[in-house]
């Protein structure tokens, strides 16, 4: 029969650390806490989002016509495509590092390099995309009318039924108006740059096109945008306030313009994370090709920065999927 004998200093080891919960690490288990934690920052905005998308649910914009741009593609019509593609880019790369962290457990400095390398590259590449699609969006591709409600007015072919942009159609009208600033006089307040075309002028061009509509930011029961008759489009334009080309947190010439506020705090948060993430990434990847980690023994810091990659890959999933893609459908 055997007998366990009983340390008196051993409640006393457990306290100072001696032992590991959950046999992870010390650098592990902090690691897992911030992902935790971030992870419910994360899972406010989104539930803030689709309240507030269900809220709007009649006026929100079409994923699938706001993002349509392709890189060396002009012209070309291609929803969702890229941002598809980015999707793929970064699932891809949270397989090169789980291929870094095998390798890693291996001790095959080789391998880890050449992993921790793709990694880089396709977190590297997923920010460049983003930030092009940011210049997209900020940027804008056909402009619309806002009204005095703050309905967003786009304008399409009555006959293709395919939005117009403002410069096709708009009149030349001269005006000398101009940007006040603060130097142009004391009654002034400094106001942002004009916009290429002013109202007036997208109304006289507008009437003066007969083939011309105006798609409405409503949707029917359908999931597409309501297109007016043209007798209802030439009385809706009268309307009109304001020109709006591209979005910003004021103003979004695809629609509602909460969705360019979620569009711009999502994706910038999450954006952030991934560039930290690369640079990170890159500081471990310097490591691996010194030899530090050989060294200790153990490649447990590849581990580590891969739990944070893996983290921004999956929350990049739930965004592309409910907050882009995903459509909810009106229900009567």
């Amino acid at each position: 029969m055997e007998v366990t004998a009983t340390n008196p200093n051993e409640e006393t080891n457990v306290w100072g650390g001696g032992n590991k919960p959950l046999n992870a690490s010390y650098g592990k288990m902090m690691m897992w806490f911030f992902i935790v934690s971030d992870a419910l920052t994360f899972t406010g905005f989104l539930v803030a989002y689709g309240f507030s998308r269900f809220k709007n649910i009649d006026s929100w914009p079409i994923a699938d016509e706001v993002f349509t741009h392709f890189p060396f593609l002009h012209g070309v019509d291609a929803p969702m495509y890229y941002v598809a593609l980015m999707t793929f880019i970064l699932i891809f790369s949270s397989v090169t590092m789980v291929l870094a962290v095998d390798a890693g457990h291996h001790m095959n400095k080789a391998k880890v390099t050449f992993y921790m390398l793709l990694t880089i590259i396709g977190g590297a590449i997923f920010v460049g995309s983003q930030a092009w699609e940011w210049k997209n969006f900020i940027k804008g591709e056909y402009g619309a009318l806002e009204t005095r409600g703050g309905q967003i007015l786009q304008f399409v072919d009555a006959n293709t039924g395919k939005r117009v942009a403002l410069e096709a159609f708009a009149a030349d009208i001269a005006t000398d108006r101009t940007t006040h600033e603060n130097s142009n006089g004391i009654w002034f307040k400094s106001e942002s740059t004009l916009p290429t075309y002013s109202v007036a002028e997208v109304q006289a061009g507008f009437a003066a096109n007969e083939n011309l509509v105006i798609k409405s930011e409503k949707i029917e029961a359908e999931g597409k945008k309501i297109i007016l008759s043209r007798e209802a489009s030439l009385d809706k334009i009268q309307n009109a306030v304001a020109v709006v080309e591209g979005a910003n947190l004021i103003h979004n010439e695809y629609g509602n313009r909460l969705f360019a506020d979620f569009f711009f705090f999502i994706t910038g948060f999450h954006g952030f994370h991934v560039f930290s993430g690369v640079v990170i990434n890159i500081i471990i990847f310097f490591n691996v090709v010194i030899g530090t980690y050989e060294k200790r023994g153990h490649y447990e810091m590849v581990e580590k920065v891969g739990l944070y990659w893996h983290f921004v890959d999956l929350v990049w999933v739930f965004v592309f999927t409910f907050s882009i893609w995903f459509k909810f459908k009106k229900t009567h």
